[in-house]
């Protein structure tokens, strides 16, 4: 029980980091990646990605754009920056990005579309399976794996940064990009779509990514 005399200390408000234009990206391991993420209700309303001040939703999505372009991907979701809500950006290159990765030259120039998705919502428009292509994550680095199955054919209906009903169609490769990023949104990472053997084999490389996890988690509370 506090002492009704003394007054207790004043506590320290928390300094939030400013808005950065390459965000860390949350590692294997961290619980965010594994919570079904919340819809977006107002699009006007300011973004808090933890440990950040707050920000627009435009401003939070190219903050996305740059933080994928970094990291070389072609697709990032909120998730892995430690925000979860129903967002997820992702680009369509000039080549499959399987022949950008480890070159020099800035991927966003080899870009032909970029996508925003808000509130995304998918529809498989060809059920027939490719588990040909190898995949990959951002939130799970230098671990690629061939064996994912994916459907062909998708269609993404989705909410842009202005709120408006979009609707787009993607087939094999960034059918795939798109259904990854979906999957992120609902916890699901791309190795939980292979057997468990698979996982067995990076145990130790998965470990050290939990424990990563665990370190920039008590950086970023701290």
């Amino acid at each position: 029980m506090p002492n009704p005399v003394l007054k207790p200390p004043a506590l320290k408000p928390k300094v939030l980091r400013p808005q950065p234009s390459v965000y860390p990206l949350r590692l294997y391991g961290d619980p965010v990646l594994r919570r079904k993420a919340n819809a977006v209700s107002d699009f006007a309303a300011p973004v808090n990605v933890p440990g950040y001040a707050a920000a627009s939703l435009k401003q939070v999505a190219r903050s996305l754009l740059e933080t994928m372009f970094e990291a070389r991907g072609v697709g990032i979701a909120a998730p892995q920056v430690g925000l979860s809500q129903r967002l997820f950006v992702a680009v369509e290159y000039e080549d499959d990005e399987e022949e950008n990765e480890g070159q020099d030259r800035p991927l966003r120039s080899k870009v032909l579309r970029d996508f925003v998705f808000v509130n995304p919502v998918m529809t498989v428009l060809n059920k027939k399976k490719d588990a040909d292509l190898t995949e990959g994550c951002l939130s799970i680095p230098n671990i690629y794996e061939e064996g994912v199955k994916r459907n062909r054919a998708v269609r993404i209906d989705y909410f842009d940064l202005d709120g408006k009903s979009q609707s787009v169609e993607a087939e094999d490769y960034l059918a795939r990009v798109f259904q990854h990023e979906m999957d992120h949104l609902s916890g699901v990472l791309f190795l939980d779509h292979l057997p468990a053997s698979v996982t067995d084999e990076y145990r130790r490389e998965l470990s050290a990514l939990q424990r990563q996890a665990k370190a920039n988690l008590k950086e970023l509370e701290g």
